[in-house]
């Protein structure tokens, strides 16, 4: 059977010459010539056989011109679709019409009677043509598939959406020759099209398949064809088809088809970003290039998760250099090669760390960076309520120094990467990430000089280190349960591309003592998440993989907000930005902020904290230690 299924696999790989084809309906031309003749005379040969003899070489060179003039044997046969046929048709009626014309001449100027052929048979044989052909084509196409997929395990599909996008979705699965796949049928919401029938297949009320239908017809994946569909509606669909172990697949969308056809291999496993419950984010914006070419940008954290990819946007530009900082030796060596393998020149990878003020002033002096990214930080929420001292050393100190020798050495711009959390901090990292967004415009205070300075705010970055999906995979893949800090626990989500570009585009736009806040739509459940990453992964909840309530971990929230009290939003030329003005930053706050500075490792976490509330009056500590200073 191996030795079968190899030849057979060889044979794939091989195609029908383009002559041998062209040859092969010119056969099937001169076949259906005769059999024209034999319907027009009653099936009997009372005509001049002669005459006819005579005809066949003149239609074969008409035929083989109008196919030449259509390309129609340039086609693969197995691969048929709608276009080749209308490309048949069309030289199918070339040919009639060449025989018409000479028909006429020949009449009229009383040539040979070898052009003489009668309208009637003439039809006769268009139509002849046109069944023959365009069915040996399909009969070929069929055989090929049936011989080549049967050793193959098909599945059995569901599309879901009887429109043009679901017809296009059926045309290319059935149009693939090495498809594996059956249509059982399509699926849709839509009254007046639910009963009908699709190229003979039934269109299946979406409320009336249950388990007893898919076990009974045995589906295995539905397809979900619908284009610009809503997310959350998509989030809704997805989570019912999996409530039944069915798997999921998306059309994407028509401007990503390739010229403007679909092929099978675009039809894509629903992945967690197509599940966020609003529509992602994508800026093309021209005014970029103007903003970072021939210009020296800087990015500190420039080996995490958001670093690292703002870093790949900013290569793609015309710059004069890209300074990387980070104080991770491995994982910015990890990037450098990387830039390397992909040819990517005017790189420095600087092992430094931000809290090293006399080093940064060194690095600064040199290359005098012009827009300055500041991504390096402490996020992880339990770590810091445990280490206040290191999340103020790295958070606020660090963004000083930064901000400060930005403003020395004159920069224009100065990015502050934020987070949500900043905003009625309820946790240490949130509270000195608050403090750090305050430093920038304490700056301005305290020091003078040109930089402009910009702060992005956006929620949780799917599949940033530590974020809750690479938790779940590894949850999941060790067999489970999947830890769920509360039933109710809700996130806005958005991917690590979406992060960084929204940076790029904040620092363009940015005119100064900004907070660009990301509109992310409706928040998402963690414990629904939890529930559709079991699903993606192939298995069933509760039955292969549970979920444990495990309670809230110390500062944590169950929801996230992105605006502080007074910061009042306004649109921008992008619906999906929004900047707020920040508050005003008063010259206690700038002291107490210093104050905070001058403490050292030696001081406690309850004095520490202390101050940050002093700081910071919106914070307030949540299920932790310090909850003792919400007591006035």
């Amino acid at each position: 059977m191996s030795k079968y299924n190899s030849i057979l696999r060889k044979l794939t790989e091989r195609y029908a010459s383009k002559w041998l084809v062209l040859l092969f309906d010119s056969c099937i031309v001169l076949f259906t010539f005769f059999l024209a003749y034999i319907i027009r005379y009653n099936f009997e040969i009372v005509f001049n056989f002669y005459t006819f003899l005579k005809q066949l070489p003149f239609v074969f060179v008409a035929t083989v011109i109008s196919f030449l003039v259509v390309s129609s044997h340039k086609g693969v046969v197995r691969f048929t679709g709608v276009k080749d046929v209308v490309n048949v048709v069309i030289g199918l009626n070339i040919l009639a019409t060449i025989l018409i014309i000479t028909t006429f001449i020949s009449r009229k100027y009383d040539f040979d009677s070898v052009f003489d052929i009668p309208g009637s048979i003439i039809y006769i044989h268009l139509l002849l043509n046109i069944f023959f052909l365009i069915g040996t084509k399909f009969f070929i196409k069929s055989m090929y598939k049936s011989l080549f997929t049967d050793f193959e395990n098909r599945s059995t599909v569901l599309i879901y959406g009887a429109g043009n996008s679901g017809t296009l979705t059926y045309d290319a699965i059935t149009n693939d020759a090495m498809s594996n796949i059956t249509v059982f049928g399509f699926i849709d919401d839509n009254e007046a099209k639910i009963g009908k029938k699709i190229n003979m297949l039934n269109v299946y009320n979406s409320k009336k398949i249950t388990s007893e239908f898919v076990e009974k017809n045995n589906i295995d994946e539905v397809i979900i064809s619908i284009q610009n569909i809503d997310s959350n509606r998509l989030l809704e669909i997805t989570s019912s088809l999996f409530a039944l172990n069915l798997k999921v697949k998306i059309v994407p969308d028509v401007k990503q088809w390739i010229d403007g056809d679909l092929s099978i291999g675009q039809i894509e496993d629903v992945k967690i970003e197509d599940l966020l419950g609003r529509e992602p984010i994508r800026i093309d914006n021209p005014v970029l290039f103007d903003e970072y070419n021939n210009k020296v940008l800087l990015v500190t954290g420039a080996a995490g998760s958001i670093g690292s990819e703002l870093v790949r946007k900013l290569s793609l530009f015309d710059y004069k250099k890209l300074i990387l900082i980070d104080n991770s030796e491995s994982a910015l060596y990890d990037l450098q090669q990387e830039l390397h393998q992909n040819k990517i020149e005017n790189i420095m990878a600087i092992v430094a760390d931000i809290r090293n003020k006399q080093r940064l002033d060194q690095i600064f002096n040199l290359y005098k960076p012009e827009i300055i990214f500041h991504a390096a930080a402490y996020k992880h929420v339990p770590l810091m309520e445990q280490n206040p001292f290191e999340a103020v050393s790295v958070n606020i100190s660090g963004t000083c120094n930064t901000t400060e020798l930005a403003m020395k050495h004159g920069a224009d711009k100065f990015i502050l990467i934020s987070t949500d959390k900043a905003v009625n901090p309820t946790n240490v990292m949130g509270a000195t990430k608050r403090i750090a967004e305050m430093c920038l415009f304490s700056q301005k205070k305290l020091h003078k000089g040109k930089t402009k300075f910009i702060i992005t705010r956006f929620g949780n970055v799917l599949g940033s280190n530590g974020s809750v999906i690479p938790l779940f995979k590894r949850q999941i893949d060790a067999g489970g349960p999947i830890t769920v800090t509360h039933k109710d626990i809700i996130r806005y989500f958005m991917t690590i591309p979406e992060a960084s570009q929204l940076v790029l585009e904040a620092a363009a736009m940015g005119l100064g003592e900004e907070i660009f806040v990301f509109d992310m739509g409706k928040p998402i459940k963690i414990i629904d998440l939890a529930k559709n990453m079991i699903s993606l992964s192939g298995l069933n909840y509760p039955e292969d993989i549970d979920i444990k309530i495990v309670g809230l971990r110390p500062g944590e929230k169950i929801y996230e907000e992105l605006l502080v009290d007074g910061e009042n939003t306004k649109p921008t030329y992008n619906e999906k930005i929004m900047i707020a003005k920040c508050r005003d930053v008063d010259m206690n706050q700038c002291e107490k902020i210093q104050e905070l500075l001058k403490l050292d490792s030696t001081s406690s976490n309850i004095e520490i904290v202390s101050l940050i509330k002093e700081i910071v009056p919106e914070y307030n500590p949540n299920n932790t230690k310090y909850d003792v200073l919400n007591i006035k």
